[in-house]
């Protein structure tokens, strides 16, 4: 109940977070956000109607999209996490912070950039483009900020045809930040091989069976100096699952040698969600 409760304020203050950093770095200087987000903005802008309103009303397809795709839970969470976005979009003037754009365009993607990724580590998203690369890393091991960068570059020729060049190259800034930061947070595609040695080898693979959806290989093994026997746990996760792990290993063998590395690539199968 704890952990629902935390995830959910999490979102909550991830997306008033976004929502602050789109009104007074972004809008302020007609810079614009990525994907569905940016194309609201440009309606907003365009339009007597609030872009966090535009935001809600594109999203609406998309999430009747990512219902059938991702469940509803991710799609319930996601659709809150809009709504308050737009919520706070309404509610927060369109003020001028820094009268530089430049300075504003890459605050505003640091901070676009933090709530998003916080967001997607609580196990929800922003919509737009977001549920459509959510998508696509479940079946590919793609770091989702730089695919979003990538399924947002249209925004960036929108905005140079609409307003001016100077801005689309703001805006292009700001996208980019925002994803960089993004792959920072959200750390999920990064895999890591883990190296167990350890004298109590049952009860290490018993408690990691019964807590991770992951295979374990055992190895028979020999301490070169002692002699002593030991076994060997040879696995990989995700980044994510790396403290999990090793504070299970720690309760069973305090005296366990754990190495990690950083893994390139997977083949064959590998639970991705």
């Amino acid at each position: 109940m704890a952990a629902r409760f935390t995830r959910i304020l999490t979102i909550f203050i991830s997306s008033v977070l976004i929502g602050f950093a789109f009104n007074m770095f972004l809008l302020s200087h007609k810079v614009l956000s990525g994907g569905v987000a940016g194309i609201a903005m440009i309606l907003g802008l365009l339009t007597s109607v609030n872009s966090g309103t535009w935001i809600f009303l594109l999203n609406v397809p998309i999430f009747i999209l990512g219902w059938m795709k991702l469940g509803k839970r991710f799609v319930a969470v996601s659709l809150f996490s809009v709504a308050v976005t737009s919520i706070s979009m309404g509610i927060i003037p369109v003020t001028k912070i820094s009268a530089d754009p430049i300075l504003s365009s890459i605050f505003g993607g640091v901070l676009a950039g933090i709530g998003t990724g916080l967001i997607f580590r609580a196990g929800g998203s922003t919509g737009g483009f977001d549920v459509v690369s959510m998508v696509l890393t479940q079946k590919k091991d793609l770091p989702l900020g730089s695919l979003i960068f990538g399924m947002n570059a249209i925004v960036v020729f929108i905005s140079g045809f609409i307003f001016t060049w100077d801005l689309a190259l703001y805006t292009m800034a700001s996208i980019y930040v925002t994803g960089r930061v993004i792959d920072a947070i959200h750390t999920r595609h990064i895999k890591l091989t883990v190296m167990i040695i350890t004298s109590k080898g049952d009860e290490c693979k018993e408690k990691l069976l019964s807590s991770l959806v992951r295979g374990i290989t055992i190895l028979e093994g020999e301490g070169a100096y002692t002699k002593d026997k030991r076994q060997v746990l040879i696995m990989v996760i995700s980044r994510y699952e790396l403290t999990h792990v090793k504070k299970m290993v720690a309760e069973i063998d305090p005296r366990s040698f754990i190495n990690i590395t950083q893994t390139v690539e997977v083949m064959g199968y590998f639970r991705r969600t």
